[in-house]
């Protein structure tokens, strides 16, 4: 199975899914015209993946913003990696908000409670944004 790639533009973000290793990244911003088209691609690999995923699998999302319809998107991939979790393999999220943005923190203090899956807040201080 081929790795999942695509970069960032002013208007999606940089979608990075390692099949060998596990480790998968949703960074920069999220307000596509049609979320669900530009998030499509995303989720057949990750049914694809689902089939035969890595013992461990983590998701790090460092996202600046993020529409409602983003939102939703997120919340499916957020669900495909509930079923990997329950299916026996190791599956976790890494939310990363900028110490200033409540509403980021309080976006992954949301999902952490409607998603069966662990979601760990780590907060951006601003020294560590410049290395962001």
């Amino acid at each position: 199975m081929k790795n999942f790639y695509q970069e960032a533009t002013p208007k999606t973000p940089k979608l990075s899914f390692e099949y060998n290793t596990g480790y998968f990244e949703i960074s920069g911003r999220s307000i596509p015209e049609n979320s669900i088209e530009f998030y499509k691609p995303l989720m057949d690999w990750l049914d694809t993946y689902s089939n035969n995923p890595n013992k461990d699998t983590k998701m790090t999302i460092r996202l600046e913003y993020f529409n409602t319809s983003s939102s939703k998107c997120l919340v499916e991939i957020f669900r495909k990696l509930e079923r990997i979790h329950k299916n026996g393999s190791i599956a976790k999220v890494e939310w990363y908000y900028d110490e200033e943005d409540e509403d980021m923190q309080e976006s992954g203090e949301d999902f952490r409670e409607i998603i069966k899956l662990p979601i760990e807040m780590i907060v951006i201080k601003e020294e560590e944004e410049e290395d962001f």
